[in-house]
């Protein structure tokens, strides 16, 4: 079960329980990963767990007649539903709290009941009802009953599935009887109610004498056992599902009427297993449940002989009711496992793999009865034979052919197109998926396999190439499910080596990914350089006011002026303007399926204007098959590393620029260089931390991590292992690059923002100041247009600079005098300094609580001389003197 099942269905049960507040699904879920063991069922545990609750409840007969009447419908997971009601049958705590939430949702239901609305009113108990009132009541009464107990008609029955075929195989229309078969009775080969066998009076048959009566019965019985009423023993009117009933003549003789008795169950039999071969005919209950009939109908033409031999014993006066008792016992039990069967079918409305699960447990509970489980077997390979055609298509070329829903793998109208378009199109999940009540219980456990083999092979077709497997032989049924376990595991390994040599080497699929970890995991240093110089005015404006033509033409120019101009897919490359920034796109992510999720998709991405950077990504156009590994959702991955590296990137190219600035800068004797002294030292501190940050990610993240990928790709015998592996890739990226973990994320989101505001303050002093505009004017002024300057232009020239630079310093001097500006750095100092603190703080707790040792790796990189380490050794021994006291109390 997946992760996301069972946090559905424990939301599903907290919603049906109605709690609320605590803490949570989230918790209730880990301990279900952690402590969850699989359940084998085994006959002596479900006996044993069927006692203790049938000694526990208060009406035992009610539940084994319920638990009977859900495992003759062919109920699924009903043994280990059982099981855990077993184990909860010794949890009092638990008991107590469910019986106390029942009676007030009872409680709940009944007030719903009584402000609701009903469909007829009842009148107030203070007032007397009239004749004519309580009739009316009670017709009313009597219509809702009896709605809900009568059995809904077989051409109502027919139709809804006739429409639903019909829908599912647009353009081919099922093919139905016509109407005449079912519109004359007598073509049914069971009881016609209402008629007799003759028109003829019949003879009171208590008058008669003892072998009258015995001669006269026998020939009744001849024609019941055939479904045709007799003189003295006439079949009742069905009502449900229930067995058929007969009617025997009271007067007859005590001896013979017992007899009688013992015979009229094959005759009940005889009728339940013709309604049922009448009925699964039809078209609309599929293949299996007429391979089913057919197979039913060929043993009762057997029965039909044995009973015209024993009229024609009958009419020589050869036929005693002893005899007819002897000759009709040995087809007794045949007819009545049929019976069972089709009324086992009939209740559990079973279709296709559904009919072939019980059949095939039928055969199995029979073991000790070999003659009973030889005609289970018998059916149940007959039964399985257009089962197994549907299957061999399947698994030897990719075909579904299942116009009646029987099938185990159903198809769902799905464009591989889209798989670019929408993220939450899984394409490879949802084309087809596995239908747990089609799975015959002998293939339970080749299931996954049974779906993978024949998505390897569809999509081999979808690329236009024909695949047949050479190891294809027909499969049929045998208790011993080792022959075709064989069979599928052959199947299974062609169709896995067809793929992924498809993809691996017609596809490239290996280069493909290359490529995008080029650009996506800023692999390719000069065209990033390249790149970013020619972008870098352009991703300053606002993201509306960005020409995403011009970032197109930009794009190419540095593809085309860098090594990346060697790459066979750089065309694929793209420009994607985002409508968030990575922090809101990560946070929508990770809230999925949380109590912030709601807050968090609601909030209007436009109420804070993205600048160009902020919102740049890059795109990669993938080519089907390729986009089943390389689809939306991974993707996305890819861009949201590289939106993180790409702002990490450019944060280190702004300091940079700040120490240019800041070298031009030293030239000049400022009085008060103590405090530009503190912006430079804080600037490599920032400078440090931003490319320490950008070294760990690329160097001890991406790469060892994408070398596993390219070792496991090579190994990888399966497009399925080949998924994971690609998925493992990027989630071990993300997390180790604090992409999944929001509080790290936040803090390191602050931290860059600390850097930026410092860049874009320093960049405004040096603006303020003038520097490189004033030196380059006058570096202009060395020469004219009449030629080089003279001597005495030079002393003039130098005298100007000197004077300037005076000028200047004390024109800086002033500014930080009347703008506080140390004030300003030194807020800058302690915002970075506590940010990058509680960062490694974070990081230490990680690292040891939840095992991410590679986190460990940044601290020794930025605590490098142990400068942060006193202090992280602080904030730890004040942490735990806070949970102290919270000890004796755990």
């Amino acid at each position: 079960m997946s992760e996301f099942r069972i946090h559905h269905d424990v939301n599903e049960l907290l919603s049906l329980l109605r709690v609320h507040g605590g803490e949570g699904a989230e918790v209730y879920i880990d301990l279900l990963q952690k402590n969850r063991t699989p359940y084998v069922t085994t006959t002596v545990s479900t006996h044993s767990a069927k006692v203790k609750i049938a000694e526990f409840s208060r009406t035992p007969e009610d539940f084994l007649k319920k638990y009977d009447e859900l495992k003759s419908k062919n109920t699924r997971h009903l043994d280990s539903l059982v099981y855990l009601l077993s184990k909860l049958t010794e949890d009092k705590e638990t008991l107590q709290y469910l019986q106390q939430n029942a009676k007030e949702r009872a409680e709940l239901a009944a007030n719903a009941a009584v402000s609701g609305s009903t469909n007829f009113s009842i009148p107030s108990s203070t007032s007397k009802i009239s004749l004519q009132e309580l009739e009316e009541l009670r017709k009313q009464l009597g219509s809702v009953t009896a709605s809900s107990s009568v059995q809904q008609p077989l051409e109502v029955t027919r139709k809804m599935l006739r429409d639903k075929q019909n829908k599912k195989n647009s353009g081919q229309p099922i093919p139905v009887f016509p109407s005449w078969v079912y519109e004359r009775p007598a073509l049914i080969g069971d009881f016609l109610i209402g008629t007799s066998l003759s028109t003829d009076t019949t003879v009171p048959i208590g008058t008669l004498p003892l072998a009258s009566q015995e001669s006269m019965i026998v020939e009744d019985l001849l024609y019941v056992l055939i479904g045709v009423d007799g003189r003295y023993i006439t079949a009742q009117p069905l009502i449900g599902r229930q067995n058929r009933a007969f009617l025997v003549d009271p007067n007859l003789d005590l001896s013979i009427k017992e007899l009688v008795t013992r015979i009229l169950p094959v005759a009940a039999s005889y009728s339940a297993v013709t309604r049922f071969v009448e009925e699964k005919s039809s078209f609309e209950y599929g293949q299996v449940n007429h391979a089913l009939a057919a197979a039913m109908r060929t043993l009762i033409k057997e029965y039909m002989i044995l009973i015209t031999q024993l009229e024609h014993l009958q009419r020589q006066g050869l036929l005693s009711l002893q005899k007819l008792w002897f000759y009709i016992q040995p087809t007794m039990r045949t007819l009545e496992i049929l019976a069972s069967l089709a009324t086992s079918v009939d209740k559990g409305e079973c279709m296709g793999g559904s009919t072939l699960s019980l059949l095939h447990d039928k055969t199995f509970n029979y073991t000790g009865d070999s003659q009973a489980q030889e005609l289970c077997l018998y059916l149940t390979k007959a039964a399985s034979v257009p089962y197994f055609e549907i299957l061999e298509k399947w698994i030897y070329r990719g075909i579904i052919n299942d116009p009646y829903s029987e099938f185990m793998v159903e198809e769902h109208e799905l464009q591989k197109e889209k798989i670019q378009e929408d993220y939450n199109d899984k394409y490879w999940d949802q084309r087809y998926t596995v239908v747990q009540q089609q799975i015959p219980s002998f293939l339970q456990k080749m299931a996954d396999k049974i779906l993978s083999t024949g998505k390897y092979l569809n999509v081999v077709r979808e690329c236009g190439r024909d695949v047949t497997c050479p190891v294809a032989k027909e499969v049929i049924y045998t208790l011993k499910e080792r022959a075709y376990v064989e069979q599928i595991e052959k199947a299974y390994n062609y169709a896995s080596k067809v793929l992924l040599d498809f993809l691996m080497e017609e596809k490239e699929l290996v280069a493909h990914l290359r490529s995008i970890k080029h650009y996506f995991l800023m692999d390719q240093g000069d065209f990033f350089v390249h790149f970013m110089d020619l972008t870098e005015e352009e991703l300053k404006k606002p993201v509306d006011d960005i020409i995403p033509t011009r970032l197109e033409a930009l794009l190419e120019l540095a593809l085309r002026m860098s090594t990346a101009n060697t790459d066979p897919f750089k065309d694929d490359l793209k420009i994607d303007l985002m409508p968030h920034d990575l922090i809101t796109q990560l946070l929508r992510v990770l809230a999925i399926e949380t109590k912030q999720e709601k807050a968090i998709i609601s909030a209007d991405p436009t109420e804070l204007t993205l600048s160009g950077l902020e919102a740049f990504s890059f795109d990669y156009i993938v080519k089907w098959p390729l986009s089943l590994i390389i689809n939306r959702k991974a993707l996305t991955r890819y861009q949201m590393l590289f939106r993180h590296m790409f702002y990490c990137k450019h944060v280190e190219r702004q300091l940079c620029n700040v120490w240019i600035s800041n070298k031009t800068a030293k030239q000049f004797s400022l009085h008060s260089a103590k405090w530009f002294a503190g912006a430079f030292t804080l600037r490599q501190r920032m400078l440090n931390f931003v490319q320490n940050i950008q070294y760990y990610m690329m160097f001890e993240v991406m790469e060892p991590t994408w070398h596993i990928l390219e070792k496991n790709l090579k190994l990888a015998s399966n497009i399925d292992d080949v998924l994971s592996h690609h998925t493992s890739f990027l989630d071990n990226c993300l997390k180790d690059c604090m992409l999944t973990n929001p509080e790290l994320l936040k803090i390191f989101s602050k931290l860059m923002s600390v850097c930026v505001m410092f860049t874009n303050c320093m960049q405004r002093f040096t603006q303020s100041m003038k520097l490189d505009n004033e030196m380059d004017r006058l570096t202009l002024e060395h020469g004219t247009m009449l030629g080089p300057p003279t001597e005495e232009e030079r002393a003039e020239e130098t005298a100007k600079k000197k004077l300037t630079s005076k000028l200047l310093a004390e024109h800086a001097d002033n500014l930080h005098l009347t703008s506080g500006f140390e004030a300003t750095i030194n807020k800058f100092d302690s915002n970075f300094s506590t940010h990058l603190l509680d960062l490694l703080d974070k990081l230490s707790v990680y690292s040891t609580n939840d095992c991410e040792h590679s986190m460990l790796n940044i601290i020794y990189r930025l605590d490098f001389n142990g400068f942060y380490t006193e202090r992280l050794e602080h904030m730890s021994a004040e942490r735990s003197q806070k949970a102290a006291p919270l000890l004796p109390h755990v």
